[in-house]
């Protein structure tokens, strides 16, 4: 009985997740019968030889990929950090945290079933299902956290970053993906959900950043591209703000560093 390829790839222990499968499949690294695979969703049969030539990456998903990128942009060490990782999902910011030493991770999402079996099994990690992000409490949690991280979709990050802010400790982190398809608004969305307009990107992104700073009194520290696009193929950018308090006289220069300038931190690239 035939079945689709990234499924196949999944029940074969070639990859930890279906995510992981379809970037695989997409960077050319999966081979049937010798052949190039052509789509996730191409069916193979059971006597079909699949093989994996290489690594798309080294997380349980894509986000991993992000949250590396966004750790060495800001200048992040992670190590020994207690970590929350809000829309889970496969795990790919957990992954990414506890790769770089993160002491645990608390893993929320909404749905069920989708965290990758390794990090379900690594006991650094506590998984929390069928949980609604914007309800968030800091009573629901046993301490503070060093670092929050947000990937949602189909809600606004206005809606969830007010219940994660107070889950940090003081001087915490809080790193956002923004996904200009759901703060643009629906005139600024085309077909296929994709977000075209340059203008339309950047206001997204300004729209969080000041919602950070004046709504919920967060330290802007700065923003960048993603280096990948979103599902959808749109383009899609980090935040990352930090938490009043005790912080240490270089990071508060590097703040001030981000804010002021130009970057990559805060402008739409064409």
């Amino acid at each position: 009985m035939a079945e689709r390829l990234d499924k196949a790839i999944v029940a074969r222990g070639l990859a930890a997740s279906r995510e992981r499968a379809q970037g695989l499949i997409a960077a050319g690294l999966v081979l049937i019968d010798g052949q190039p695979a052509e789509k996730p969703s191409q069916p193979v049969g059971e006597e079909a030889e699949i093989v994996v030539t290489g690594e798309a990456y080294p997380y349980v998903s894509r986000g991993g990929v992000k949250m590396e990128a966004a750790l060495k942009h800001f200048r992040i060490n992670v190590s020994g950090y207690r970590c929350l990782d809000v829309g889970a999902s496969t795990g790919g910011f957990a992954d990414c945290f506890l790769q770089r030493g993160a002491a645990h991770v608390i893993a929320v999402d909404v749905g069920h079933g989708q965290l990758a079996p390794k990090l379900a099994a690594d006991p650094r990690v506590e998984l929390r299902e069928g949980v609604n992000a914007r309800y968030l409490s800091p009573e629901q949690f046993p301490h503070k956290f060093d670092l929050a991280a947000v990937d949602v979709s189909f809600i606004s990050l206005t809606l969830v970053l007010p219940a994660v802010a107070p889950l940090l400790r003081p001087g915490g982190f809080l790193i956002a993906l923004v996904k200009p398809e759901f703060e643009a608004g629906r005139e600024a969305v085309g077909p296929r959900g994709i977000v075209r307009s340059a203008a339309a990107r950047q206001r997204a992104l300004d729209k969080i950043i000041q919602f950070g700073k004046r709504d919920l009194g967060l330290q802007f520290r700065g923003a960048m591209r993603s280096p990948l696009a979103g599902g959808s193929g749109n383009r899609e950018f980090i935040v990352c703000f930090r938490a009043p308090g005790a912080e240490p006289a270089r990071q508060a220069a590097r703040s001030r560093e981000a804010v002021a300038s130009p970057p990559e931190s805060h402008a739409e690239e064409a």
